[in-house]
């Protein structure tokens, strides 16, 4: 009688630096028969379009069933749809032809698929051969290091710094194509899309996101309050923050009764963006009893976007593409538009030589090193987290309690669930110059997390010397 697989599993001995180890070769060797594997499709394209040149120019239909039949051949092998692999054909042969350094990265285990996409998706307008070179060389920096999820802004903004053609120029032209749309879904449902300037996109999100915060705080505001006990103490709390207090987020508002529509709203906050959305398109304001009752007459709600521009591209000076913190690269005159209505400018001085943050300044100097950590960090900094700053807590790398001083060289960002990890496991870390940390996971393995400019800077560094081959 065969053993269930829970069985077989109860008896793998296997230790946890054991399992590790056979994951990393395994993960290895997945990659290089990956690149194989598009090594062979690119052969089977290659095959189609020596028969497809056989064939006559003027043989029109004809010329394209070498392809076709390839596709069909290669999908009943592969199990998927012809079309499919047809896409599947080219994309291998851009790929080996155009970005050899990646495929072979991908042999030998050093990136995955997920960062050959990446690596592709941002270098196909890259059509100049020299600057391809160099900005593959930075992906590859970056790729080598980081999950692909933190790699993407890194390397679409390298792919706008090393591209030939101005941003300004690509911008202008990419605008013109701004437009609307619809696309029917199913059960009486259909999906409104636009294609915007990303930073009007972004602030388009951001004041939906506040104006859904005030409707689900005035809904808190108006719930009954929960049964005390005899010590007055509240039964059951919801805070995240372990605090007891009872007192309404928003005192100003007026309690509504148990009838109001605020009581009984259950909406998530995904459906009240989209109420919101709703009425501020067909009525001009959150116009719902639960939105109106949650807004005061006359409150603004201002959209805020957080740019990075280059000091050059501020005066006008450079072309050196700006940033838009979680989206990318923006267009210089987009930029300094922002720029010339922003309440408040921080200044942010990064080192020639590492592109490491060294110094933040404002108009206003409190809170120094917060905005420091802020802007030299973007997100947690556990390896692969992309929580945003403004979720994290200001950890001491070396607790404060134990000597560690209240300093940026001791300070990072991480978010509540890592920065318990950390102090609840065996993870440890160490922080180095540039504020690089080095995590020491519970079987001993060092895994480096480095700040994305000093890693955007280090890669396209790496863009300037001349390849090794």
């Amino acid at each position: 009688m065969s053993s269930s697989p829970a069985a077989a599993t109860r008896r793998d001995t296997r230790s946890r630096g054991a399992v590790l180890g056979e994951l990393e070769r395994t993960r290895s060797r997945i990659a290089a028969l990956q690149a194989e594997e598009l090594g062979l499709l690119a052969r089977a394209d290659a095959i189609a379009a020596e028969q497809t040149a056989r064939v006559p120019s003027s043989a029109g239909r004809e010329r394209e069933m070498p392809l076709r039949e390839m596709a069909a051949e290669v999908a009943a092998v592969m199990r998927r749809s012809d079309r499919v692999i047809q896409d599947r054909l080219h994309d291998a042969t851009v790929l080996v032809t155009g970005f050899a350094a990646t495929v072979a990265a991908l042999r030998a285990g050093a990136v995955d698929t997920a960062h050959v996409r990446i690596i592709q998706d941002a270098g196909a307008h890259i059509t100049d051969p020299d600057a391809r070179v160099r900005f593959e060389q930075a992906a590859l920096v970056v790729c080598e290091r980081e999950t692909p999820g933190r790699a993407k802004p890194i390397i679409a903004m390298i792919a706008q710094k090393l591209h030939p053609v101005p941003l300004a120029d690509r911008h202008a032209e990419a605008a013109a194509g701004r437009r609307v749309w619809v696309r029917d879904l199913d059960d009486g449902m259909a999906e409104l899309a636009a294609v915007l300037p990303a930073a009007l996109a972004y602030a388009i999100r951001d004041r939906l996101t506040q104006h859904a915060r005030e409707v689900i705080a005035a809904r808190r505001a108006a719930a009954p309050e929960k049964p005390t006990g005899s010590d007055g103490a509240t039964a059951e709390t919801g805070d995240d923050t372990g605090s007891a207090s009872t007192a309404p987020a928003h005192p100003a508002v007026e309690r509504p009764a148990d009838n109001d529509p605020g009581v009984t709203d259950t909406r998530t906050t995904d459906q009240v963006r989209a109420d919101i959305l709703t009425d501020l398109l067909l009525t001009g304001h959150a116009s719902t009893p639960v939105s109106s009752s949650s807004i005061p007459a006359g409150q603004a709600i201002t959209a805020h976007v957080q740019i990075v521009i280059p000091a050059a591209t501020l005066t006008g000076d450079g072309t050196a593409p700006a940033e838009l913190i979680g989206y990318g690269p923006i267009d210089p005159d987009t930029a300094r538009h922002l720029a010339g209505t922003a309440d408040l400018w921080e200044r942010v001085f990064t080192s020639p030589t590492t592109g490491a943050v060294q110094h933040v300044d404002t108009y206003r100097p409190n809170r120094a090193q917060r905005r420091h950590l802020d802007a030299r960090d973007e997100h947690c900094r556990f390896p692969g987290c992309r929580r945003p700053v403004y979720y994290c807590d200001h950890d001491h790398t070396l607790d404060h309690a134990r000597g560690g001083p209240t300093d940026v060289c001791n300070l990072a960002n991480l978010c509540v669930r890592h920065h318990t990890l950390k102090h609840a496991s065996a993870w440890n870390v160490i922080q180095k110059p540039h504020g690089i940390l080095e995590w020491t996971s519970p079987t001993g393995r060092i895994h480096l997390d480095i700040p994305r400019r000093v890693l955007e800077f280090t890669a396209l560094a790496a863009a300037e010397d001349p390849p090794p081959f």
